[in-house]
């Protein structure tokens, strides 16, 4: 029963920062209620007992995704979002497409009641830090390496693009 009310507090919590996010007028308070956001999504995570998963979502998401569009905001310096619709088909595209996403929902949850096949229950250590630390340092060394390379490269490549270039004798 406790479960139960945990989880539809984080719920009313996770709604609440996610309609903050999209009805605030304020690019950097959007962004702060993605952040909450993120936070409520890894609670979530740590209860359905898949701790990595939880840490993962706060350092990559709510840690480095995060720096990165405040990043974005500050620097093209948005930080209001003006009142004028830029796009007038935006608003009704996005009715249309939420109108075909409730009702997709609707045949899913209520027409089709058949289950596409039994789930058979994870391993001991399916989701332990230890053996995922030990599988992407192991078998996928070589992958996990030329994405740290790439990330690399495109930190390199946002510094060299944003650099202004130093005018005469100055520095």
């Amino acid at each position: 029963m406790i479960q139960v009310a945990i989880f539809l507090l984080l719920a009313l919590i996770a709604v609440a920062a996610a309609l903050g996010m999209l009805l605030s007028k304020n690019s950097v308070y959007a962004a702060l209620f993605l952040v909450l956001n993120f936070a409520t999504v890894a609670v979530f995570y740590l209860l359905l007992g898949a701790p990595f998963i939880a840490v993962a979502q706060v350092t990559v998401y709510a840690g480095a995704i995060m720096v990165l569009f405040l990043f974005v905001i500050m620097l093209l310096g948005t930080d209001a979002i003006s009142g004028e619709d830029a796009l007038p088909w935006q608003k009704p595209t996005a009715i249309i497409l939420s109108l075909l996403l409730a009702a997709e929902t609707g045949v899913i949850l209520f027409v089709r009641h058949a289950t596409t096949g039994v789930i058979a229950a994870p391993p001991a250590d399916f989701g332990n830090p230890t053996a995922i630390g030990e599988l992407l340092f192991g078998r996928y060394l070589l992958p996990f390496e030329a994405t740290s390379i790439l990330l690399l490269v495109a930190m390199v490549g946002a510094i060299v693009l944003t650099k202004k270039e130093k005018k005469g004798g100055q520095g």
